[in-house]
């Protein structure tokens, strides 16, 4: 058996990331960290995030692109400090407590990352394509040259980081949660052996966002000039709420639609996560079902879209 085709797949509403040794999986306003702890057993944590914006903010388009983010961020850290808990225990099976100290440091840890990506991939490649700009004086051209490098250089990250043994467990981990997904949505009960036959990339992964960030940021950047340099790197920063919120209304659209065009524009994004996922193990499986099953009633769900699916065997 084989569910590797997405093209019938029906949204669920869950989604979710590879933390330290495990799976997020969030449905709405709950989400559920499912961690292999070093004694072989599988920790499971459910708890609430409701979200840094109102609801009826979550409602307005391109608006709330810009909050899911934060939210991604914010959920994202605080997941990994779940997961490092369990998996960093002593001997005696003993975690620390997470303190307001942990929090603020997790606090700045999160804000220096944001402005080193913003460093990164914002400013540095507008200061690199100045060194361009003896052979390039069109300024359109010269802001796809910048787009070019800002792409080469989220690769050349991607590529880097994928290089280190406790990421590649992250990248395969991050395979179990989008074949644990891709496996409900089309129609297949959540066993081992029919997430293992699952596809591991999928259409509303925050991978496909980053790069849709990426092309849309070159798009921008060519249409919106300033002839003054340090307003061109103000408004590369000013932007980036704007890049989100269309960003995240694309994959949005990918994720839930079946049609022939926005599946095709959504190609370059699962090819970009074959850099980001690998195929995970059985007991990785496990963990992302454990995940999946402690927030999500996934047998409704496919009575409901599925109802005349097969039995599984």
């Amino acid at each position: 058996m084989s569910n590797t085709n997405q093209c019938n797949a029906k949204y669920s509403g869950i989604g979710g990331q590879a933390v330290m040794e495990g799976v997020m999986m969030r449905n709405m306003d709950k989400f559920a960290v499912a961690v292999r702890r070093p004694n072989g057993e599988i920790a499971v944590v459910n708890d609430v995030y409701k979200g840094v914006a109102p609801k009826v903010l979550y409602k307005v388009p391109f608006v709330r692109g810009v909050f899911s983010f934060i939210d991604s961020l914010v959920l994202g850290m605080k997941t990994l400090n779940i997961s490092s808990d369990f998996y960093m225990e002593d001997e005696n099976g003993t975690k620390e407590e997470s303190t307001a100290k942990d929090s603020v440091v997790s606090g700045l840890i999160m804000a220096l990352a944001m402005l080193m990506a913003i460093g990164i991939f914002m400013v540095l490649p507008f200061l690199a394509s100045l060194l361009f700009k003896k052979w390039i004086t069109e300024p359109h051209l010269l802001a796809l040259v910048e787009g070019a490098i800002r792409m080469l250089l989220f690769v050349c990250y991607i590529l880097a980081i994928s290089k280190m043994e406790d990421i590649r467990r992250v990248f395969m981990y991050h395979g179990a949660e989008h074949k644990c997904i891709n496996c409900i949505e089309t129609g297949h009960e959540l066993t081992v052996e029919n997430v293992r036959a699952a596809s591991r990339e999928h259409r509303r992964c925050g991978t496909s966002f980053l790069l849709y960030v990426m092309v849309i940021s070159i798009l921008l950047f060519a249409v919106i000039q300033f002839s003054n340099p340090i307003m061109k790197v103000v408004m590369r920063i000013v932007l980036i709420p704007v890049i989100a919120g269309i960003s995240f209304e694309f994959i949005r659209l990918a994720g839930t639609s079946n049609n022939r065009f926005v599946m095709m524009l959504s190609a370059p994004g699962l090819m970009m996560q074959k850099l980001t996922t690998s195929e995970p193990d059985d007991k990785m499986i496990e963990v992302g079902i454990a995940s999946v099953e402690a927030i999500y009633d996934w047998r409704k769900y496919l009575d409901e879209n599925f109802p005349n699916r097969a039995e599984a065997k």
